[in-house]
């Protein structure tokens, strides 16, 4: 279906105003100009739904101007291919509990929720418009950015970014799921970041975000494609594939990494800061280091400043590691190596390149499986050397079969393990790895057909 001009449709006097009274008492209103979008947005009602006709919206930013309910949110939704392109765009300053569905952003500026838009849903949208700073920017508590597709940045700039009001805070409770990050080709040394979750002046705010069940396909444009720089988060579930980009902890304390897939380009887990968990991931054949354990300027940032941060307190437990090159990098060149830092349990599949480099301080190790390459700067009793008898499964991931040394050979007891990457039950005598062996295999790495606008 072809978009047609908004300015055209009103002029030949199509598709007015439309009130529908639904059995709940809630209202259906359909618009098919920006006049009568403001219009209906200026009326409407918690539970109201606004469906808009299909066009391409280029004139102005509409100011949604009513809040919804938590019981009864007001939904915008787009009814055929809606495009926001030039300065056109929506306005959500002081509108909560707003649900935003459909629509194409391909504007100058693209999508804001401002910090008094609480418990805003932005879901099943396309982002594409290379705007100056980032395509949707969250400000907001309670926001949940679900179901959409970011693609095809050129630009400096980001994706999705979240910070929250004044210069210090985070928006809390911010939940990003089930969206897809694809094709970010700005390809600078920095500044493009698929998803920047917090800022350098904000790695002390607790956000209790989660960012779970994401696709990054092709996330070149920064060294980073989701780079944490908050506290307190959950960051599990997602795929990167075929990207340069890293899973990155780059300022903040107290985030839990688990059951993450990356494979392929020189992608990796890098995190900074303190008592970070890293368990039951998978990175495997990539060109980079599957896991940096970061050094720092700083030993214990008091500045939120933009100095990295020495790794210390941190737990590297029950992942699956595997590539060209280092597969663990205790990054030991910066003034405060990595401290008080916990190796447990790992499978270390190297190709050739050493194992390990790099070293820190009062490092912990214990029921490592090393295979493929010479151990590098990982002490004598770190690992043990055997063949983890590891093969692709349908999807091909690395998996232990029945008759691999890692069943039943983790030797630490680590309360933060309860499952592996299946979400299967560990058993006291838990295997080496992020999978448990079981001929079940329900964990894979997620596709187009999981995340975006059209996935269920």
């Amino acid at each position: 279906m072809s978009y047609f001009r908004l300015g055209v449709l009103a002029a030949a006097g199509l598709a007015a105003l439309v009130v529908v009274a639904t059995p709940a008492g809630a209202r259906t209103r359909e618009a098919s100009s920006p006049a009568e979008l403001s219009a209906a947005l200026s009326q409407a009602q918690p539970g109201d739904r606004v469906e808009v006709g299909a066009g391409v919206y280029d004139s102005a930013q509409i100011h949604v101007r009513r809040s919804g309910t938590a019981q009864a949110p007001i939904t915008i939704v787009a009814k055929g291919p809606v495009e926001f392109t030039g300065a056109g765009g929506l306005d959500l300053t002081g509108a909560s509990h707003v649900v935003v569905q459909g629509f194409v952003f391909d504007n100058d500026a693209g999508l804001t929720v401002p910090g008094d838009a609480t418990a805003t849903r932005i879901t099943r949208n396309v982002f594409q418009g290379n705007p100056g700073g980032a395509d949707l920017t969250v400000k907001a508590d309670d926001t949940q950015v679900d179901h959409n597709t970011f693609q095809n940045r050129t630009a400096q700039g980001v994706y999705l970014q979240v910070v929250g009001p004044g210069a210090s805070d985070m928006a809390k409770r911010v939940h990003v799921d089930h969206n897809y990050f694809y094709n970010h080709q700005y390809k600078g040394a920095n500044g493009g970041e698929s998803i920047r979750f917090g800022l350098s002046g904000r790695q002390h705010a607790v956000a209790n975000g989660l960012i779970e069940d994401n696709l990054f396909d092709k996330a070149d444009g920064d060294s980073e494609a989701l780079s944490v720089k908050s506290s307190d988060n959950v960051v599990r579930d997602n795929t990167i594939v075929n990207s340069r980009g890293t899973l990155s902890l780059r300022h903040g304390w107290n985030t839990l990494v688990e059951g993450n897939i990356l494979i392929g380009g020189s992608t990796g887990i890098r995190f900074f800061g303190n008592n970070h968990v890293v368990i039951n991931n998978i990175v495997e054949d990539t060109t980079g280091p599957a896991m940096e354990i970061g050094g720092g300027e700083v030993r214990d940032d008091t500045t939120s400043g933009t100095d990295h941060e020495a790794a210390d307190h941190c737990l590297v437990a029950f992942n699956t590691l595997s590539g060209s090159d280092n597969i663990v990098w205790y990054e030991s060149s910066k003034k405060f190596p990595p401290s008080d830092d916990t190796l447990a349990d790992n499978v270390l599949l190297g190709h050739g390149t050493a194992v390990g480099t790099g070293t820190g301080t009062s490092l912990h190790f214990t029921g490592n499986i090393l295979f493929g390459a010479a151990a590098g700067s990982l002490p004598a009793g770190a690992y043990r050397t055997v063949d983890p008898k590891l093969a692709r499964d349908a999807h091909g991931l690395l998996r232990p079969g029945a008759t691999s040394p890692v069943i039943g050979a983790a030797t630490g007891s680590f309360p933060q393990v309860t499952q592996d990457i299946d979400g299967q039950n560990r058993p006291a005598a838990k295997d080496v790895g992020a999978d448990q062996y079981n001929v079940a295999t329900p964990a894979r790495p997620l596709t187009t057909a999981d995340v975006g606008p059209k996935a269920p």
